[in-house]
């Protein structure tokens, strides 16, 4: 199993580098882990609607670059589809039940998902209402992978 986590932004907090390099490691033992920074776009925090739709565009060109035409994209968005962990495990299982042996997850930057890349998904995940800092982001989305691995493999951890 191939999963690979295409994001915006680079991770500048050692303690969310940290836990990132763990999770990578623990994940090791049950799929190939890639993740993709790409570059997040300068904005003004007053910026127009107009130069925000324009950040989620350059932003969403260069996630989709790194989408393979044979991967199963879940995108996280916020009017996604909410799982529990056990949810998710069986989502993982039935997409590779089903002849995908890529996932990529893609997290978008502080602005949200250009809509190219929110039509490119084929499965829409939220994990909360609540906005959450991408970066962090990272972190719970990897958690909830192990845990799923976890899960289907039977093994303690998900309690």
């Amino acid at each position: 199993m191939n999963i690979t986590l295409v994001t915006v932004g680079k991770i500048k907090e050692k303690y969310l580098v940290d836990a990132i390099k763990e999770y990578s490691k623990r994940l090791s033992k049950y799929c190939k882990l890639n993740i993709i920074e790409v570059p997040d776009e300068k904005t003004d925090e007053n910026a127009s609607d107009v130069a925000n739709e324009q950040v989620k565009e350059k932003e969403g060109q260069k996630i989709l670059k790194y989408v393979k035409d044979d991967a199963f994209v879940v995108t996280l968005e916020i009017l996604g589809k909410m799982l529990t962990s056990e949810e998710l495990a069986s989502k993982i299982e039935d997409i590779t039940v089903s002849g995908k042996s890529h996932i990529t997850f893609i997290i978008g930057g502080s602005l949200g998902l250009h809509k190219d890349v929110s039509k490119r998904a084929d499965y829409k995940l939220s994990f909360s209402k609540m906005t959450f800092p991408h970066q962090l982001m990272r972190v719970i989305l990897l958690e909830q992978i192990y845990r799923s691995f976890r899960i289907l493999k039977n093994e303690p951890y998900h309690k």
